[in-house]
């Protein structure tokens, strides 16, 4: 169990920490004088993301963006092509698609999880769309029956943006394990860290051998270290989308402890509920309320305000009190690029509501006792709110 932070120490918003062995398998890494992947770090890695997503494949990669990036090749977009995805993203979803020419469309965010609504992408649905990018907002994972076979019936690919949902199920069944590729996230913000790091999994083992040589820089160099061919060429288009073995030392000793981590952040994000569940009542403001069958991770609590001048007087509460809430993602579809190169499809009035009144708590292994700080703050906030009406 990381160490806990003292009572009267700032709470930051988010925090990596250092389980058990990562010093130690750099340290042995060093050792062994191969610092440059793939290796067996990252074949360990890529061995337990298998295992947890159930996939045929996975690759250890710099990034969640990456691995997006690389899964709207492996699809085939091609200029023209629609995408329905949420505008309560990041960017690297809908970037993911511009850099093929692809456009993105907007559609409306379910009021309860903030994942794709499924009406809103069946409406969304053109004789130009082509695939359907899929956000687990907060470790949730969407409503992928539905958005499933939405997708078989059109005939659309699934990309899953799973950048905050590792370890995730829902019915069961992993985040990651349901569309043609999926990407994880393992930045410094996430339960999983590497500072900076992802993972690319492949569901579709006709894409398989195409995303090995689009990860190393479009070669067949897999083959040759495999001892298939005496010699890698150029094989087609591709990047440098592998990670230093330092890299995936760290992250190895993470995923080892990944079972310990979702635990000990599941047991925090209910104690959140808990606290605030009364206030919730009293409508200062709204809790999350993942579905009965969704076995979320723990990776973001957050309140959904009455407006966004609530949103804003909170959080400055919380700042005098030196605790570090955070908004989210300002929508896409009112970014000046998401203008740009994108549409929206109907009206997004939960993801304006998301944008404006959403505000994320701390929550990271290790918060511990400190939690109750943040509650008590909270609930001072409520009781200035009810003093003064």
């Amino acid at each position: 169990m990381p160490e806990t932070t003292g009572g009267s120490s700032p709470i930051p918003f988010s925090r990596t920490y250092i389980y058990g062995n990562e010093i130690d398998f750099i340290q042995k890494t060093i050792e062994t004088g191969r610092l440059s992947g793939p290796g067996p770090q990252s074949e360990a890695c890529e061995r337990q993301i298998r295992e947890t997503v159930s996939a045929p494949w996975a690759a250890v990669v710099p990034s969640c963006t990456a691995a997006l990036e690389m899964a709207a090749l492996l699809i085939g977009l091609a200029p023209g092509d629609e995408v329905i995805m949420p505008s309560f993203t990041f960017v690297s979803t809908a970037t993911s698609v511009v850099l093929r020419g692809a456009i993105p469309v907007f559609a409306d965010i379910d009021p309860v999880t903030l994942n794709l609504c499924p009406d809103a992408a069946a409406a969304a649905i053109t004789p130009r769309t082509k695939a359907i990018f899929v956000v687990h907002y907060a470790g949730v994972v969407a409503d992928m029956d539905r958005l499933g076979k939405l997708a078989t019936e059109h005939g659309l690919a699934i990309v899953e943006d799973a950048a905050q949902a590792y370890g995730a199920k829902r019915g069961g069944r992993p985040a990651g394990s349901y569309g043609a590729a999926a990407g994880f996230s393992f930045h410094g913000t996430k339960n999983i860290g590497a500072g900076e790091g992802g993972a690319l999994v492949v569901n579709d083992p006709a894409l398989v051998e195409r995303a090995a040589i689009l990860r190393d820089k479009g070669t067949d160099r897999g083959k040759f270290l495999r001892g298939e061919v005496d010699a890698y060429s150029w094989q087609d288009v591709g990047s440098s989308q592998i990670v230093s073995e330092l890299t995936a030392a760290f992250l190895h000793a993470q995923l080892l402890q990944a079972d310990a981590i979702r635990s000990e952040r599941l047991a925090l994000w209910q104690g959140y509920q808990d606290a605030l569940r009364e206030a919730e009542g009293a409508g200062h403001f709204t809790l999350p309320h993942p579905p009965a069958d969704a076995e979320h991770n723990g990776h973001i609590f957050f309140l959904m305000l009455p407006d966004a001048s609530a949103r804003r007087d909170l959080s400055a509460h919380l700042a005098r009190n030196g605790i570090t809430a955070s908004p989210h993602y300002v929508p896409l579809h009112t970014a000046p690029a998401g203008r740009r190169f994108g549409r929206t499809s109907g009206s997004l009035t939960m993801t304006d509501r998301a944008g404006e009144c959403l505000l994320r708590l701390p929550l990271w292994n290790g918060l511990g006792d400190d939690l109750h700080r943040v509650t008590g703050a909270v609930l001072s906030w409520c009781a200035d709110r009810r003093a003064a009406a």
